[in-house]
């Protein structure tokens, strides 16, 4: 058989006391922060979760819990008590922090639905301008209406246009612009009405 090097594990032995653990924790010793979220982590996340029920709110009770105590660690006096019980202490605070949370934004989704109008259909603008432009179209006249139509649906060129009408370049260059600025301010004013 060969023998193998394994490294020793952790020695029980070497794990310092929870008094210790207290004491150095007050002192600003950051492997006593890993040792008390080591040992009282899951006793924290216990009373959040019944509080609160499990999930993120109660891992953030946790964790927020956690930073408050090794912030303001020079409140932490051991000798007044051990650092279980203070941990605890700051823990509930974060829970009643989270019920008080919890109230406002109720309170707030409550009066936001009594004031607020029920929420309107969302509008499909796109087909609102189809709309407004087809009816602006059926009022168009002619040659107006062809021009626009050849323009645009048959994707034909002004000079293409005016070969085909019979018209003048100018003319049929005059349509368009007056149709166009025709169609733009009804759209546009169609359109401040319809804006919530």
């Amino acid at each position: 058989m060969v023998a193998m090097d394994v490294p020793p594990g952790p020695d029980p032995a070497d794990d310092p006391s929870d008094a210790e653990v207290g004491r150095r924790f007050a002192a600003g010793d950051e492997q006593a922060l890993a040792w008390a979220y080591e040992r009282w982590g899951a006793q924290l996340h216990g009373a959040a979760v019944r509080a609160l029920g499990p999930g993120p709110e109660a891992e953030d009770v946790v964790q927020q819990s956690f930073v408050s105590a090794w912030t303001g660690r020079h409140g932490y006096r051991p000798d007044a008590g051990p650092l279980p019980a203070w941990l605890t202490g700051i823990c509930r605070h974060r829970i009643a922090d989270a019920w008080a949370r919890r109230e406002r934004d109720r309170r707030v989704e409550d009066a936001a639905g009594t004031t607020a109008a029920p929420p309107a259909e969302p509008v499909d603008r796109v087909a609102v301008d189809r709309v407004l432009v087809l009816g602006e179209l059926a009022r168009l006249g002619q040659p107006q209406r062809g021009i626009i139509e050849l323009a645009f649906y048959a994707d034909l060129t002004h000079s293409e246009i005016a070969e085909r009408l019979g018209l003048p370049l100018g003319t049929v260059k005059s349509h368009i612009r007056r149709t166009l600025e025709r169609l733009r301010t009804r759209l546009e004013a169609d359109g401040a009405a319809l804006q919530p």
